[in-house]
């Protein structure tokens, strides 16, 4: 220790010829990203959904059961980026209420400029009715009367979209503090992760060795998984719940 503090004692001193100087280095920089082929929406804001479902005067709104299988398993449609850019994606299934749907369009609204960025919703604005009864009310009497509308997200299923002319890392923040804040499991996502991520998948499958899968598993109803697996286990093979 005694040593170093004498070497850097010297090297401090004026007399000492081995100071280093700085020199002006030559610097190169990637050329920026061209965004010649990007394609903007006729509306490039994310409108104000509609909290209630407008129906014509003669219909009444009707109530529904739960339907938890709105819920679970994959997303089989809306489960790609049309610009092929940015956006957020449920990686498990939940309900999307209107202050969900509020929280994002304010979210975008302070933290993106649309002069050159645009923003589009990929789900529908809430729909599903979700009854209540009153606080203190006796059981029976029939279904108690709406009380709020959802809009229901499975895995896999986009949920807001953003392009333009602006590069992932300047809206990844932005996407991941909204993904934190949704009522289901989501994720910041680019179309190069989402071709990495099914690249990986397909690769997995592929290069496994491992014969005993969960698909040979619950096919071969090995160790009478049968009897107490779910009935969702036998269609999705423990991928989703």
């Amino acid at each position: 220790m005694q040593v170093c503090r004498s070497i850097a004692k010297l090297f401090s001193t004026p007399q000492c010829m081995l100071k280093s100087a700085p020199v002006a280095g030559l610097k190169s920089y990637e050329p920026p990203p061209k965004f010649d082929d990007v394609e903007y929406p006729e509306r490039n804001k994310l409108r104000v959904v509609h909290k209630v479902p407008q129906y014509p005067p003669q219909i009444r709104p009707f109530k529904m059961q739960k339907r938890l299988r709105y819920l679970r398993g994959p997303e089989l449609l809306h489960n790609t980026l049309l610009h092929k850019q940015y956006g957020i994606i449920a990686t498990g299934g939940g309900r999307m209420k209107f202050k969900n749907f509020e929280m994002i369009r304010l979210m975008v609204l302070r933290h993106v400029d649309y002069q050159r960025v645009f923003a589009i919703w990929r789900i529908p604005d809430p729909w599903q009715p979700i009854s209540k009864k009153g606080t203190g009310s006796r059981m029976g009497r029939g279904k108690g009367s709406i009380d709020h509308y959802v809009t229901p997200v499975k895995a896999g299923q986009v949920i807001i979209e953003v392009g333009g002319k602006i590069e992932y890392f300047e809206v990844k923040k932005l996407l991941e503090n909204i993904s934190k804040r949704l009522p289901c499991d989501a994720m910041a996502v680019s179309q190069e992760i989402l071709d990495n991520m099914a690249e990986d998948k397909r690769k997995l499958e592929e290069e496994n060795l491992n014969p005993y899968t969960w698909k040979y598993i619950i096919q071969n109803n090995m160790l009478g998984c049968h009897k107490w697996i779910s009935k969702y286990d036998r269609q999705w093979y423990n991928e989703y719940v």
